[in-house]
């Protein structure tokens, strides 16, 4: 069963999907308002705040800058094997520091030509916030593509204290 719920957040509502299991919900999307390619709710779906109750308080922990990683169970099966490998990537880039793409790249074995198809994969991260996507960037330094726009990307870097304040 899939099952929904919104949580407040400074970047704006966030809309967390997720598959009911034995254990924890395994969530399977956690959306921006208005980031490119956001779940949407769907007939069938079923609002359960409850479930989510522990998503939600590591949120607000890691919002308040009190959190520097989450312990969240994951849906399985979503995205192809590529992009598992990158999202596996993104998972070990720690609070508080970035990477560039040719870096992921490089950790999964693919650099050159990878590059793009790395950024690509990035860019389907279903969980942004929780896999830190975010923490990717140019390999000049610059801010690069993220799906809930790079004002959110810069707010959370600041937040993980991986920009300076200008």
């Amino acid at each position: 069963m899939t099952m929904y719920a919104t949580v407040d957040s400074p970047l704006g509502e966030l809309l967390l999907v997720g598959e009911e299991t034995p254990g924890p919900v395994a969530l399977a999307s956690l959306s921006l308002p208005g980031q490119k390619g956001a779940a949407v709710v769907r007939d069938g779906w079923v609002r359960a705040p409850e479930a989510f109750a522990g998503v939600a308080a590591q949120l607000r922990e890691y919002f308040a800058g009190r959190l520097t990683s989450f312990d969240i169970v994951y849906a399985d099966g979503v995205g192809t094997d590529f992009q598992r490998r990158v999202w596996t990537a993104l998972d070990a880039v720690p609070y508080g520091e970035t990477v560039s793409y040719g870096q992921i790249a490089e950790r999964i074995g693919t650099p050159g030509a990878g590059v793009r198809a790395v950024g690509t994969a990035i860019g389907r991260n279903p969980l942004l916030v929780v896999r830190p996507c975010h923490r990717v960037i140019g390999s000049d330094g610059a801010l690069r593509g993220y799906a809930g726009g790079l004002e959110r990307k810069e707010r959370l870097l600041r937040l993980e204290g991986a920009l300076a304040v200008r």
